[in-house]
């Protein structure tokens, strides 16, 4: 155990050059490392194979019989470690396994269908697992494993995982088609005053993201229906006398009118989120980059 102990890649590497070689300059200048320390490293081989290894000649070394016979062996270890470090070509069309990915309605409904086309053209043996996102668990399932990639907004994800902005999205005022004030041309007022519908898909109550925005008019919305999922919304807009603000993604809606008024609301970024261990993953690196291109085909990051 003790010569295994004293052993390490350094050494191995200066023992497969200098059988190659039988020189220590040659040996120098291809590790780039100087001639005293192909030879300090010569010296601790010695003591490890209990060996000289080596013996000396006007014009180089010559190896003992004992070092030809470690040649092929650690030619064979140096080819294994290269091999270890070197960068894994990744192949789409030959990986399998299980991919997770965890999103909002509201990715399952703009991102996924384009993305999950994508991957089956490219990736056929892949399974792909699709799971509503929970926000309270969200940590758990990214640290567990559980969960390879989050499609979702910032304010849903911790902020101490990485991420990439996919784009910025704005909302739409809308209204049922068939409402007698679909064609009116609204002033905020009358927005905040009239009945309105938000998607709540963090908490089952009557607060909305764009309160702030209103309260900061001296306005307050008349909030009067929530519901959790964007999905839900479109038909209650539709079958109701309600207003909603609704990602533009998600539009043009067949049953619903884009309301005619300025609101210029704050605008809101759509993100992928990932665990810092699959910053390198080749499949979820080759995930992360089909993703991006679907809003950025210049886009070869990941």
């Amino acid at each position: 155990m003790s010569g295994i102990a004293n052993l390490d890649i350094k050494q191995l590497r200066v023992l497969h050059f200098l059988l190659i070689e039988h020189n220590v300059s040659k040996v120098a200048a291809q590790m780039g490392i100087s001639q005293q320390a192909v030879s300090d490293q010569l010296k601790k081989l010695r003591h490890t194979f209990n060996d000289r290894l080596f013996v000396r000649k006007s014009n180089g070394l010559i190896p003992t019989p004992y070092a030809l016979s470690l040649q092929n062996d650690v030619a064979n270890i140096i080819a294994q470690v290269e091999k270890l470090v070197a960068p894994k070509d990744f192949d789409p069309s030959s990986t399998s396994g299980v991919f997770t990915i965890c999103a909002t309605d509201y990715a399952q409904s703009v991102i996924l269908p384009n993305l999950l086309a994508k991957l089956r053209s490219q990736a056929p043996n892949l399974k792909v697992i699709v799971r509503d996102i929970e926000i309270d668990n969200l940590s758990q399932l990214l640290d567990s494993a559980e969960v390879d990639l989050v499609l979702s907004f910032p304010s849903f994800v911790p902020s101490k995982y990485p991420k990439h902005v996919l784009y910025t999205e704005t909302h739409q005022c809308v209204i049922s088609k068939t409402h007698p004030k679909a064609e009116h041309r609204w002033t905020m007022e009358e927005i905040a005053s009239h009945p309105q519908l938000i998607i709540s898909p963090k908490r089952a109550n009557l607060v909305g993201s764009a309160d702030t925005f209103f309260k900061s008019h001296g306005l307050k919305r008349n909030i009067v229906m929530t519901v959790p999922f964007f999905a839900a919304a479109a038909e209650c807009i539709a079958s109701t006398d309600v207003i909603a603000l609704l990602p533009s993604k998600l539009l043009p809606n067949d049953n619903l009118k884009v309301l005619n008024c300025q609101l210029n609301l704050p605008t809101f970024d759509v993100i992928t989120v990932w665990h810092q261990r699959s910053d390198q993953d080749p499949l979820n690196r080759w995930i992360r980059k089909q993703v991006n291109a679907l809003y950025d085909p210049e886009n070869k990051s990941t």
